[in-house]
């Protein structure tokens, strides 16, 4: 089958529609569902000699509807990132940003740690965990 075969492009744009149907069917599930966690913002970690970095992808997150918690090495970072206003009543054609509750458990390496810093920067969150 050559690139510019109908065929090889046809089931590709199938494939995607496919996705998209099922990330919508989800979405449409649990914005019905009870309050729980919808969605895991992806995380970046880092350590330094006196602290670990953590960096969590929270793009149009409210500073005030997120919630941090270090306990017994687990960082848990949960929250809710509200459907924009703009997007009630409006015919979707692709909803690819999650929506709704999300909650993130990261497990820390061994050590005990104390949160110095939180700061919610360019769509992301900043956590400073200082090394005790």
């Amino acid at each position: 089958m050559s690139a510019r075969d109908p065929r090889r492009w046809m089931w590709a744009e199938a494939c995607e529609l496919l996705d998209q149907a099922e990330r919508l069917q989800r979405q449409f599930f649990e914005l019905s569902a009870a309050p729980r966690a919808r969605w895991r913002p992806p995380v970046d970690v880092m350590e330094t000699e006196q602290a670990l970095i953590v960096l969590a992808a929270l793009p149009g997150v409210p500073a005030d509807r997120i919630e941090v918690l270090l306990e017994q090495g687990v960082l848990l970072i949960s929250g809710h990132r509200p459907l924009p206003a703009e997007l009630r009543g409006a015919a979707l054609h692709r909803l690819e940003l999650p929506h709704g509750r999300f909650q993130r458990a990261i497990e820390l390496p061994a050590g005990r740690f104390r949160l110095r810093r939180q700061e919610l920067r360019d769509g992301c969150l900043v956590l400073e965990l200082e090394k005790r």
